[in-house]
């Protein structure tokens, strides 16, 4: 391999503790501590007295040039090719003091400007799960993150970054919980889920599906999940993120979110209202849809199917109920039994001749006949024991064909 592709990490302590960028002008401050000129300048000049990087008082705002430090930098950058000392190159290494100055920049930020900060901390944090697990452990990390949250309501881009760094980061220890305690736990949740509806509106659609994921990840308890969903204008943001279909990344996003919140009447009943149970047959009914978002487009559609609202509507669609027939016994085995369900609730628990009729002309009874044969579970065969008494009540002609213990049916 040629030298020139060859990685060459800088050396921390060639870094400016604040900007994290390889030292111009290596200058010391009284604790002893090292910075590049302009960016310590930069700090005393805002009016902070202390040292950024330990936080102690400073008796004395001077520094002195170290001219040892410049010299080694000076030695070292004529050694490797400039392209190795680009911020991208070391924001993905920081020592622990380094993030400690990064988070206190950010908890101290008054308006949501540091971009710079975020745009170091995504880096650290994409570059491995070392790193992510490293960030996690920093004091005050969600704190900070939440603290630029307040302070950034309207800019789309500090929001993105935070969004990024907190989704990296949602699954390390301690990280969701303290983040779900911040946001729920005070009376300013409706400014942070405010800013989070903003990027649902107005984001990227890879921030889109970072933010959800973050949603669903704070969503752990009935309560957190009524705060979400009665977000103004959230519900409709997902429903719209789901309805475009831009792509599968989003759609499983959206479908996973929804299946964790959609547990209460009322949020059932609005996903009915915006039209879920049209989007998610438009979803089950495309070919082209794979059997992962199958299976969790047919269980958000067994969740609505079991309120009033969602069986009316399911049965009053044209092409709902033969899109979910057509999903049994087509995908995974999960799949199948949402399916079965959605069928049970309007076919024997609401009783719909509409839906009955859909089902057997899509040779829905076929696919039941022969589930019960095949090695499905206790309630799925329950189940369809269920839809078999429904459907030889009402059309025998259909069972004449049939011995009723379908013995003779072969499972495929």
């Amino acid at each position: 391999m040629a030298r020139k592709d060859l990685f060459i990490g800088v050396p921390s302590f060639f870094r400016c503790p604040i900007s994290l960028d390889v030292m111009k002008s290596p200058v010391s401050l009284s604790t002893g501590v090292t910075y590049d000129r302009s960016s310590i300048q930069t700090w005393l000049d805002a009016g902070h007295n202390t040292c950024p990087a330990t936080m102690q008082p400073l008796p004395s705002t001077e520094f002195v040039p170290n001219h040892t430090l410049h010299r080694l930098i000076n030695l070292w950058s004529q050694s490797f090719s400039p392209r190795l000392h680009s911020a991208s190159a070391a924001s993905s290494s920081l020592s622990p003091e380094q993030i400690s100055v990064l988070i206190g920049r950010l908890e101290t930020d008054e308006n949501g400007t540091c971009l710079d900060s975020l745009s170091k901390i995504v880096t650290f944090a994409k570059a491995s799960d070392e790193n992510r697990r490293r960030l996690a452990k920093t004091d005050n990390f969600v704190v900070a993150m939440v603290h630029i949250l307040d302070n950034a309501s309207d800019d789309v881009q500090v929001l993105e970054s935070i969004v990024k760094v907190l989704d990296s980061t949602v699954s390390e220890r301690g990280v969701k919980e303290q983040l779900h305690s911040l946001i729920f736990k005070t009376n300013n949740n409706e400014v942070r889920l405010s800013s989070i509806t903003l990027l649902l509106r107005k984001g990227s659609s890879e921030s889109k599906i970072e933010t959800v994921r973050v949603l669903e990840a704070i969503a752990s308890d009935a309560e957190s999940k009524r705060v979400i969903t009665e977000q103004e204008g959230l519900l409709y943001e997902l429903f719209h993120l789901l309805s475009s279909g831009s792509d599968p990344s989003s759609t499983e996003a959206a479908l996973s979110f929804l299946i964790a919140v959609s547990t209460s009447r009322p949020v059932k009943t609005e996903l009915v209202r915006l039209g879920i149970v049209q989007t998610v047959a438009k979803i089950l009914s495309d070919s082209k849809t794979n059997a992962q978002i199958a299976e969790k487009a047919l269980k958000l559609m067994e969740m609505v199917a079991k309120c009033e609202e969602g069986r009316k509507m399911i049965c009053g669609d044209p092409i709902c109920v033969a899109a979910v027939v057509q999903r049994i016994m087509r995908g995974s085995s999960g799949g199948t039994e949402h399916a079965i369900a959605v069928v049970w609730s309007v076919c024997y628990l609401f009783r719909d001749r509409t839906a009955q009729g859909a089902v057997i002309k899509n040779n829905g009874l076929t696919k039941i006949l022969i589930l019960m044969q095949s090695n499905c579970s206790p309630m799925v065969r329950q189940m369809c024991n269920d839809l078999v008494k429904i459907f030889k009540g009402n059309s025998k002609l259909i069972f004449a064909r049939y011995d009723t213990r379908t013995t003779h049916i072969v499972p495929c």
